[in-house]
């Protein structure tokens, strides 16, 4: 993918987030540069892995004296994990190979405003994800002795998971800010959304959900409803 459109979403009380939708979410998860080959299939092999993990801790044995119950909550609790921060940084990730891209914004900011604010995002989630990457890094080492034991290395999957994850928003962040080519233009659409940020999530759920048919995002909804405010 050489170019994209990304939304900058209103979410509440000044605050903004970066949104897309790649095209093939399951493949532009990873879609790698020429330079990712690596990475492509260290991401494969740890997908590989995680199903297999959650799998067989689906089927510990029960009993009166099987941990079944607390193995089934850590592996739910981790493939919630996996899911929320695939979530969170798809748009990084499907950055990594983009050279051309639309900026969305509010109708109430200017051209100039928008692109500060895509900016000042872009900057904090370089640093954000090179710090998280490198402090996974050390869980991953950490956890390397688990190998040892019986049964799915499922801590280990899970730091190796964010390392990866975190590489790859550490990689898109990087190119947004120094590669890709931006372009803007303004939707009012995103400027209701800002209003209804402010609302509770039940009042505002059919307009949120239309605005998201609208905009051909389907999506959008989901992840408003995340991230803004107030979260009631």
């Amino acid at each position: 993918m050489n170019d994209a459109t990304v939304y900058l979403v209103p979410i509440g009380c000044g605050r903004f987030e970066l949104y897309t939708e790649p095209p093939d979410e399951a493949a532009s998860a990873a879609a790698p540069r020429k330079d990712d080959g690596f990475v492509r299939r260290t991401m494969d092999r740890l997908q590989e892995r995680w199903r297999h993990a959650a799998h067989t801790a689906a089927q510990a044995p029960h009993g009166a004296s099987a941990p079944s119950g607390r193995v089934a909550r850590a592996r739910d609790w981790f493939v919630r994990r996996i899911a929320e921060s695939i979530a969170e940084q798809r748009t990084l990730w499907s950055l990594r190979s983009v050279t051309l891209a639309t900026l969305v914004y509010p109708t109430d900011l200017t051209d100039g405003s928008a692109t500060a604010v895509r900016q000042r995002l872009l900057v904090a989630a370089r640093r954000h994800h090179r710090r998280w990457l490198l402090a996974n890094i050390v869980g991953v080492v950490l956890t390397a002795a688990l190998v040892l034991l019986p049964g799915p290395n499922v801590i280990g999957y899970y730091f190796a998971f964010r390392v990866v994850g975190h590489y790859l928003s550490w990689r898109g962040a990087g190119q947004g800010l120094d590669r890709i080519t931006w372009r803007g233009t303004a939707e009012p659409a995103l400027t209701e959304l800002g209003v209804l940020a402010q609302q509770p999530r039940e009042q505002r759920a059919a307009r949120v959900a239309a605005l998201s048919t609208a905009l051909a995002l389907p999506r959008l909804a989901a992840f408003f409803d995340r991230v803004a405010a107030p979260a009631r």
